[in-house]
């Protein structure tokens, strides 16, 4: 626009100043500024783009292949376009990354009249998370670099990317509450009114045990097996706030606490049992649509024209936000339950909203009684044991699984546990640790303990 005022000047100036070839010029120049502003404007209007990628969900470690084809539709040669398949550009640069790309997927290219050219590249995920891939990002201009066009083509693809799970040696949170549904190997403490099923009788079996029904059908003693006193299920509560998460620790810490999620909520799904989760974190699918919807763009039809960088902006990645409600997965008993659950979490990101006292309060009153709290946290501050304690005056029982804790943060954290009842505490520092997690029963003392996750 200033260059279009400019010309109009000289004009003005050169008509009252009678300057015939000032004039001249600057109608030739007009002309100039015209024809490059209509020319840039019907290059980057011409390019059509259609997108080729497997976005189905993928594990750590695994890849993809990206293809973008463009095509220019119009009648007109293309001089030259910078073209650029956006991906998450804080993926690429933390460290770290957590995608890695192999190939061009940044191009300067020239178009004939019809003519459709394509861009490969591939993408390897290395940490669980909810990647865009695209959409494909033009920018063109005339050949004196006197306007530029800039425009958003094509929809992007999403993957989601699951995180790891570890096999427990063992699933042990029962918990001192009777009437439960997890089947034990060891038989200390029975259910006497929940009939499991009949076995042989053997020398010294009381005779109240004995099924006489069966015994006079087969001729031969059987006695019942019952059911153990156990609770049913978890539900996991997993502090996702970024307070707990310094950034020297990062991301080695918050995909521990996703990994050690991911592992239990398994466990349990194993044991037929009931599972659910509920997080202080944000959904990234949530995000990415709450900023469609506030940044839309300017043009439905042709995805909006603007300069480049208003148009990274509003593709990038906002870390912080107001929003205050929970990631929930409901506790409940089903063959997709744990699929659900593993999607939540291959989602969810730190946020700077929900504190986890205040998630505990929001979620109390939706909690079930029959099931074990998991509570995941990075760190036990006040607030946060006394939530817990909250928990546990109401009834529930609760299991605290620390992570990546030094000797006095542990000592501090185990104190605080402590004062308000919560007595099951476990300490989780590195994959191999958490193998054994459902091995443990109360809490060890917490000196005994090293610090393995790499905090630099």
């Amino acid at each position: 626009m200033k260059w279009l005022v400019a010309i109009v000047l000289i004009i003005l100036g050169a008509i009252l100043l009678e300057a015939g070839l000032v004039a001249f010029a600057g109608y030739v120049l007009l002309g100039v500024y015209l024809l490059s502003r209509w020319m840039a404007w019907r290059w980057v209007h011409n390019l059509q783009a259609t997108r080729e990628c497997d976005s189905s969900p993928r594990d750590v470690g695994e890849s993809t292949e990206v293809k973008v084809t463009l095509t220019n539709v119009g009648i007109l040669p293309i001089v030259w376009v910078l073209v650029e398949d956006l991906v998450p550009d804080p993926a690429l640069k933390t460290g770290p990354p957590r995608l890695t790309v192999k190939g061009k997927r940044v191009h300067v290219v020239t178009w004939l009249s019809r003519q459709s050219k394509t861009i490969r590249y591939k993408v390897t995920f290395h940490f669980r998370g909810y990647f865009p891939l695209g959409p494909t990002l033009l920018d063109t201009g005339d050949v004196f670099g006197l306007h530029r066009r800039t425009r958003v083509v094509g929809k992007p693809a999403y993957v989601m990317v699951y995180p790891r799970v570890v096999p427990l040696l063992e699933y042990n949170f029962a918990s001192e509450r009777p009437i439960g549904e997890i089947r034990l190997q060891d038989r200390l403490d029975e259910d006497f009114t929940r009939t499991a099923g009949v076995r042989q009788y053997i020398r010294g079996d009381p005779l109240q045990r004995v099924h006489w029904k069966v015994t006079a059908r087969t001729g031969q003693l059987h006695c019942r097996i019952y059911e153990p006193t156990t609770l049913a299920g978890a539900t996991l509560l997993l502090d996702f706030h970024q307070n707990g998460y310094p950034a020297r620790g990062e991301p080695h810490r918050s995909e521990l606490a996703i990994t050690i999620a991911a592992s239990v909520a398994y466990a349990v799904a194993s044991l037929h049992q009931q599972i659910g989760l509920a997080s202080n974190g944000r959904d990234a699918a949530d995000r990415i649509r709450d900023e469609a919807l506030q940044h839309p763009p300017p043009d439905a039809e042709t995805h909006g024209y603007a300069t480049r960088e208003e148009t990274l902006a509003r593709y990038k990645l906002h870390k912080f936000t107001d929003r205050l409600r929970p990631v929930v997965v409901p506790t409940r008993r089903g063959l997709h339950q744990f699929q659900q659950v593993r999607e939540a979490l291959a989602r969810l990101e730190l946020t700077d909203g929900l504190t986890f006292p205040q998630l505990c309060l929001e979620m109390a009153p939706r909690l079930p009684r029959d099931a074990t709290i998991l509570a995941i946290l990075p760190q036990v501050p006040v607030e946060s044991a006394i939530a817990l304690g909250a928990l546990r005056r109401q009834g529930f029982a609760v299991t605290a699984i620390l992570i990546g804790l030094d000797e006095t943060q542990r000592l501090e954290a185990h104190g605080r546990l402590l004062a308000e009842m919560v007595r099951d505490i476990r300490y989780v520092n590195s994959l191999e640790e958490l193998a054994h997690l459902g091995q443990n029963t109360a809490a060890p003392a917490p000196a005994t303990y090293a610090v393995d996750i790499p905090l630099a």
